[in-house]
């Protein structure tokens, strides 16, 4: 099968990319959010950029996990829903609930961010839909399972509070301003670390290659983020808590 083909020959280099990306985010700071320039080429909304970057992972992960041959065990559509719930809300409310409805983004970052999400949808749903084979079977009681479960519910919690925090910033409509309360006391990003734990824990409850390299690839994307952030937030605001880290409370 086609499908088979393309997954072998882009897993790793997948990998080694995300690599690279890491290594290259600390140098150069993708334009948007506060970031944002208009010299990246055409610009588009940022809320049309967003559903339609985030949307198509759902779509992909979605429609090759189920036309998949593989028999879908009740753990697998628990895969399912975590990684389709988890996009719609980036897809369809986060986007709705940023109260910027004037920002803009380049085209160029909304197709990259499509040409990342469609790669990873593929692997992670080809692998589940296609590949898996009796993996999954009585598997509610592996401890990795568990673990992953606690891992991405603890990450998903700190995402989402994270997440209200800003917002409700944002709402005030008062410009940029330096956000207390919950993890932002010790790290200037826990809605990232959020995000990576999640996925974390998705790599661990499902056990597998694509799930472990999306996790690295959100490590590759948000810790450079991260740090962008936080130098940013330290020049803009003499009074930023010195004793806030990056990313990783009293680490980096």
């Amino acid at each position: 099968m086609i499908e088979h083909l393309i997954y072998n020959a882009i897993l790793l280099p997948w990998l080694g990319i995300a690599i690279f990306i890491f290594i290259l985010l600390f140098f150069v700071t993708a334009p948007y959010g506060k970031f944002s320039k208009n010299n990246w080429g055409p610009m588009i909304s940022s809320t049309a950029g967003w559903v339609i970057q985030e949307s198509v992972s759902p779509i992909v992960f979605g429609y090759f996990f189920i036309i998949g041959t593989s028999i879908k065990t009740p753990v697998m559509w628990i895969f399912f829903i975590i990684w389709i719930g988890h996009y719609f809300n980036r897809s369809f409310i986060y986007p709705f609930r940023q109260h910027k409805p004037k920002n803009r983004m380049p085209i160029t970052i909304m197709l990259s961010a499509v040409f990342f999400n469609i790669v990873n949808g593929f692997t992670n749903g080809y692998y589940l839909g296609s590949l898996v084979t009796d993996e999954y079977n009585n598997y509610f009681f592996e401890p990795n399972f568990t673990l992953g479960i606690l891992v991405f519910t603890i990450g998903l919690i700190i995402n989402l509070k994270s997440d209200n925090i800003l917002l409700k910033l944002k709402k005030e409509n008062k410009g940029y301003q330096i956000p207390h309360g919950f993890l932002y006391r010790y790290i200037s990003c826990p809605n990232y670390l959020g995000e990576i734990l999640e996925w974390i824990g998705f790599a661990i409850m499902t056990w597998s290659l694509p799930g472990l390299i999306f996790a690295i690839w959100t490590m590759a994307n948000l810790i450079p983020r991260a740090f962008a952030h936080h130098t940013w937030y330290k020049k803009k605001f003499k009074d930023y808590p010195k004793d806030r880290k990056v990313i990783i409370p009293f680490i980096f």
